[in-house]
């Protein structure tokens, strides 16, 4: 089930990023973040019944985390200032709490879900070539 849901969120994500490459969206790093956090739900709710099954209570805990690490970029976004440094946090923390939970085997779903958190965080950090001139 693990691996199942892992090779879908990676096929999510590079949908997602051929998505991107040709309709060329007006606000990419919005793009980036929903995805990150639908991705991010779905991987959630597929490893649900597996996490209750091995956990008990901490299930919560364990695929929460990540799914509230997701969804900071989209409420940043939403409230302006620097979202682009909470879409790094956030793929930071997804990164380093799948790494956690691959010893277990169930953190490397979460991983492809850092994948767009990076490409809005570079889009916002860095500089537009200006086209005045």
């Amino acid at each position: 089930m693990i691996v199942v849901t892992t090779i879908a969120a990676l096929v999510a994500v590079v949908a997602v990023g051929l998505l991107a490459l040709f309709r060329r969206p007006a606000d990419p790093q919005r793009l980036m973040r929903w995805a990150a956090l639908a991705i991010t739900v779905l991987v959630a709710a597929a490893l649900t019944p597996l996490t209750v099954r091995d956990s008990g209570a901490a299930a919560s805990f364990l695929l929460g985390v990540p799914v509230i690490a997701a969804a900071l970029p989209v409420l940043a976004q939403r409230l302006g200032g620097r979202a682009a440094l909470v879409d790094l946090g956030a793929a930071a923390v997804i990164g380093i709490w799948g790494l956690l939970l691959a010893l277990g085997g169930l953190g490397v779903a979460f991983l492809p879900s850092t994948l767009p958190l990076l490409v809005s965080a570079t889009l916002g950090l860095t500089p537009r070539p200006s086209s005045a001139g």
